[in-house]
């Protein structure tokens, strides 16, 4: 990789072309660490890029900025957001090819557009701020709306299948395992205890919950006291971390050499399993130390790109408050001979 100086003028020069080349429009919905992610993945005329959480089409349309002579594969589970992202990317349609579906299925998206390996992968993990926005889909704890939080709407388990029908312990576990919530029984109690009077339907009335169950003076100031069990519902309606466990190794798997996976996660548990997963991937030998003579045969197989996770500018929080929780880190998939004589 470049050093630090070389890197930050990459994305100081990208963060200009992006504001040049995009419309008023386009500039409202740049994503996060956008700059930052078009430097490492760095598009070359002929490459092919995968936007496996795809979104609107930020990320792949500031590919597009960046180089136009390239292919873009973008999965989503979200049908709704994959016509916003067509619209979008529209210009570049014949090199655009648009997936309903999971990208930890990538392999079998990619196979069925004869495809062996691509140049570039980006995850932004996460809901997006169409998803977040629309009181509809049930994401925001600060808009009423149905309670779905389903990214896939074909799926068949929404949240409202799970506050209503979970057990308290199960309530309490998942609140406690995928949002870190240390009043988890307390929430889960409390759900439980409304439920018996009416069917719980709106993420309102979720919301209205956690806040009287968290005693008031643990309410913290920047963060709504349902953000926890917001995320912790969300994450296991759509699985997200079982998807992020099989997509970090189908992804890599489909990297070619010298290709770049980079990830942007959005809470703790997301960044552990992108921050060892990467780490596995660079570290050698993993026998143990006792052992004289190295057993396991493991090799790199990656540059790790971030020692540090990127995280966004003051200036980027200002313009996209949501963007304060981010981290991106990114890898370069390699062989070991580059280690040997690089």
């Amino acid at each position: 990789m470049k050093n630090d100086n070389e890197f930050f003028q990459a994305v100081e020069q990208t963060s200009g072309n992006l504001q040049s080349s995009f419309s008023a429009g386009e500039k409202q919905h740049i994503p996060v660490l956008c700059a930052e992610t078009v430097a490492l993945i760095a598009p070359r005329s002929g490459g092919i890029y995968v936007d496996g959480t795809i979104g609107l089409g930020g990320h792949s349309a500031a590919f597009f900025a960046a180089e136009q002579a390239i292919t873009v594969v973008g999965i989503d589970l979200d049908k709704e957001a994959l016509t916003i992202a067509a619209d979008r990317l529209a210009p570049f349609s014949e090199r655009v090819h648009l997936v309903h579906g999971n990208y930890r299925h990538i392999d079998d998206h990619l196979f069925r557009l004869g495809i062996d390996f691509v140049d570039g992968i980006i995850l932004d993990l996460g809901p997006s701020s169409y998803q977040l926005d629309n009181p509809q889909r049930g994401f925001s704890f600060r808009r009423d709306g149905p309670l779905d939080m389903r990214m896939d709407r074909s799926s068949s388990q929404s949240a409202q299948d799970i506050v209503n029908r979970y057990s308290e312990e199960e309530l309490t576990d998942l609140i406690r395992r995928y949002g870190e919530e240390r009043f988890a029984a307390r929430i889960a109690e409390a759900i439980v205890s409304a439920r018996k009077e009416s069917l719980i339907e709106r993420s309102g009335q979720v919301a209205e919950l956690v806040k009287r169950a968290i005693p008031r003076r643990f309410h913290s100031r920047r963060i709504h006291p349902a953000t926890k069990t917001f995320q912790a519902l969300r994450i296991a309606v759509n699985e997200e971390l079982d998807n992020l466990n099989i997509g970090l190794a189908a992804a890599f798997a489909k990297l070619r050499l010298g290709g770049v996976l980079v990830v942007i996660s959005f809470h703790s548990l997301e960044d552990r399993i992108v921050k060892r997963f990467f780490r596995d991937k660079e570290r050698p030998c993993i026998c143990p130390p006792e052992l004289p003579v190295c057993r396991c045969n493991k090799q790199r197989s990656a540059e790790i790109l971030t020692l540090k996770p990127l995280i966004p500018s003051p200036a980027e929080i200002a313009d996209n408050p949501r963007a304060r929780s981010a981290k991106l880190r990114a890898v370069r998939k390699c062989d070991q001979a580059e280690w040997t004589h690089g």
